[in-house]
């Protein structure tokens, strides 16, 4: 019986002490479970192969994500060589994950990607929508910020044209899957960041 009580005591303080860490800082299952297929986003000190959040640490990682580096590389080993794909990057926390009025937040929008480029991390394609680094607002908590990567189908020129002229926020994202006929993304990945004076 004391055997049992003890037991359960150290699990107690345990499961306690996990949850006192169970912060911003530790990814819900929802978030963990979002990232599939092995998509790679790779920026200068920051390698992104699964769902992460942004560690703030000695290296000012989320500084330099939001001030300094520009598009990251885009990994697809399992890109098809003669085929072609579509990558999207939104932010649908916009303005914050409580109150996302303005989601979608439209990062980046790149077609044409050439599969045998994004084999060996090579991001050759046409953009219709410049990089935008990830830039939460002040006191906005964590933002998610998923890349999406499509097989891309026959695109009509209009509607290239429609993208260029459309604005990052308020983008119906479901809406430009649908009028693109992109279906599921043959991959996706994400990270969490947030302001990095917060």
């Amino acid at each position: 019986m004391t055997v049992l009580l003890l037991l359960f005591l150290i699990c107690g303080c345990t499961c306690g002490s996990l949850h006192g860490d169970d912060s911003a800082e530790t990814l819900s299952f929802a978030d963990a479970s979002f990232c599939d297929g092995d998509l790679e986003v790779i920026y200068p000190q920051l390698h992104v192969d699964r769902c992460l959040i942004v560690p703030k640490d000695d290296m000012n990682l989320r500084e330099k994500l939001t001030t300094q580096w520009g598009a990251p590389s885009i990994l697809y080993p399992h890109a098809e060589e003669d085929r072609l794909y579509l990558l999207v990057m939104v932010d649908p926390d916009a303005p914050s994950r409580s109150n996302p009025r303005s989601a979608y937040w439209k990062h980046w929008l790149v077609t044409d990607l050439q599969g045998s480029k994004l084999r060996n991390g090579t991001l050759q394609g046409t953009t219709v929508t410049d990089y935008l680094a990830p830039s939460p607002p002040p006191a906005s908590g964590f933002h998610r910020y998923q890349f999406l990567l499509y097989d891309q189908p026959p695109i009509e020129a209009e509607l290239i044209t429609e993208q260029k002229k459309s604005r990052r926020g308020q983008w119906d994202l479901m809406a430009f899957i649908h009028s693109f006929n992109l279906g599921s993304p043959v991959a996706q990945v994400q990270f969490l960041t947030q302001n990095y004076k917060d």
